[in-house]
């Protein structure tokens, strides 16, 4: 875990006079609680995932817990199936969304974003050398094909949208969906990269493969409710002081460039 120095922290924010007329529910919660629920599926490595202690962690694991230490707060990881997040946000179950949550204008219409605190895209993984050589959505884009994406992500979207003739087949965790590519019951399971390049280094020798380039870019960001915009500034505060003082680019080497986490997988 990264130590860091919460007095580097210990900065008022800025908030316009507007902002401050506000009602904060979701902060007041927040501080009267002396809690922050961060909403999670807990199976995204390695973004966030149960290891073989069955312990929280990961790359948004770590950064939650930052971000409730710079608010003086106690963290509390709620899991839920990726696709559950947004109705629990919207249900006030949690207080924001840290989950490979892609920041697109349809999600934008019910929450708001903090960040993005890395860069995503989509891509697939196959055992397929020939589906693997893919370089845009319509190499992919055939009626014989059998695709598996997590219901409710935007990559069961980009299959309704951009690959219209594939069969799409959803899931509700990553676990499953790579169990049927490794059991040949689909062709190709539809994810953000990091996803299928983790999938290939955890089954050395099960002949999986993935793109070298993804199809997409997508910015991946913190989503926190509509109604609370003092709420909203003062996490993007926090993680532009995180960002400035090269803490989430020193997350983002440990978690995406160095593999030896891999080993704690279960």
């Amino acid at each position: 875990m990264l130590v860091l120095s919460l007095v580097a922290l210990a900065f008022a924010p800025t908030f316009t006079q507007d902002l401050m007329a506000q009602d904060a529910p979701i902060l007041d919660r927040v501080m009267q609680s002396a809690t922050l629920r961060v909403g999670m599926s807990g199976n995204q490595p390695p973004l966030n995932f149960r290891n073989r202690s069955g312990v929280m962690a990961g790359m948004e694991v770590e950064l939650a817990t930052l971000l409730a230490q710079a608010m003086g707060v106690e963290l509390n990881i709620v899991t839920k199936p990726f696709r559950q997040l947004r109705a629990a946000l919207q249900a006030g179950e949690v207080d924001i969304i840290m989950s490979g949550m892609a920041i697109t204008s349809e999600r934008a219409r019910e929450m708001l974003f903090v960040g993005p605190h890395l860069v995503s895209g989509k891509s697939i993984l196959t055992n397929s050398r020939a589906l693997a050589a893919a370089e845009e959505a319509s190499d992919i884009n055939r009626a014989n094909l059998k695709l598996a994406a997590l219901e409710g992500s935007t990559s069961q979207r980009f299959i309704e949208r951009n690959v219209p003739e594939a069969q799409l087949i959803t899931v509700d965790d990553y676990d499953e969906a790579v169990q049927m590519v490794l059991n040949d019951e689909v062709d190709a399971l539809v994810a953000d990269m990091p996803i299928c390049v983790l999938s290939v280094l955890r089954y050395p020798d099960r002949g999986l493969a993935t793109l070298t380039e993804p199809l997409t870019i997508e910015p991946i960001g913190i989503a926190v409710p509509p109604n609370d915009l003092l709420f909203r500034s003062l996490v993007q505060n926090y993680i532009d002081a995180l960002t400035g003082l090269g803490v989430v680019e020193e997350l983002r080497q440990k978690w995406f460039e160095d593999g030896s986490w891999v080993a704690t997988l279960p």
